[in-house]
């Protein structure tokens, strides 16, 4: 399928336009709005600890005076750079392996598909917790973390897709003609699996920001840079929920499921893309 039509059904469906409006706020957010604020973000002393939402500080202060507005206007940032950074690497990883996979069978179909079992029957975030903690606080180490155990879904997706492509008389004439592994692969059947692997990146994307957001919430984040699991975590560690300092932390968590839920809808929109039989003519 072509890109602008793809383009046309994305817009057409109410799920996918609502997604990409809420996304692209956030991300407007993330890239203008720590412009528009007049503090820095670790500047203190700007107002009274705990002061609540007023007009100078829309969300209020935090507990040594910091305008909460900018810190989440810089974690936006961190968390969707984060997000879409790692959905990109683990979905690459995925896709890359799940096609040699696919197409070479055999025994190192047999070997990844036995790592994908044996990562897929972990929960990730303890695999990511442990790694986190191994590698350090760090905001590509928390990308290379939740890059490197988000594959295996990809991975089995392309695989299985793959497993069907290779079969298409197609690709049996291709081989038949002298094409190499490369070029058959290249040309014949990654092309078929990129709506797939754009849909799969897609819900990556959410994995990736709740990701992100538990281990900054756990302090395996990076302390240097303010994040929205970050955030969370300075407003529990300071008792904002007992205390009833909601504008401490419904921000930061309402940022996190806008952008989930987001990433959902358009990726419910992508579903029409990938499967025809869901689209309405």
């Amino acid at each position: 399928m072509r890109s602008p039509e793809a383009l046309r059904i994305l817009l057409r469906n109410p799920y996918g336009r609502l997604g990409l409006a809420v996304l692209a706020a956030l991300v407007a957010a993330a890239a203008v709005g720590p412009h528009a604020t007049p503090y820095g973000v670790w500047q203190y002393g700007v107002c009274r600890p705990f002061e609540p939402p007023s007009l100078s500080h829309p969300f209020g202060c935090d507990e040594i005076g910091r305008d909460l507005l900018t810190l989440f206007l810089y974690g936006a940032r961190v968390s969707l750079f984060v997000g879409f950074l790692a959905a990109a690497l683990s979905t690459l990883l995925g896709a890359l392996l799940g096609l040699l996979s696919g197409y070479f069978g055999g025994p190192l179909d047999v070997v990844l598909m036995r790592v994908v079992d044996a990562l897929l029957a972990i929960p990730s975030l303890v695999l990511m917790i442990i790694f986190a903690a191994i590698l350090g606080p760090g905001l590509f180490n928390i990308v290379l973390v939740i890059s490197i155990l988000s594959w295996p879904p990809v991975a089995r997706v392309v695989r299985s897709q793959v497993l069907s492509l290779k079969e298409y008389p197609h690709v049996e004439a291709a081989r038949a003609c002298g094409a190499g592994t490369a070029r058959i692969l290249a040309k014949h059947i990654a092309p078929a699996t990129l709506p797939l692997v754009v849909a799969n990146m897609v819900l990556q994307v959410s994995n990736a920001i709740i990701a992100e957001a538990a281990l900054s919430f756990l302090g395996l984040g990076d302390p240097r840079i303010p994040s929205w699991g970050g955030i969370l975590r300075f407003a529990f560690r300071m008792g904002a929920v007992s205390a009833g300092y909601w504008w401490y932390v419904v921000p930061p968590g309402l940022a996190i499921a806008l952008a989930v839920l987001s990433v959902t809808f358009v990726s419910y929109a992508l579903d029409e893309i990938v499967n025809p039989k869901l689209r309405r003519h």
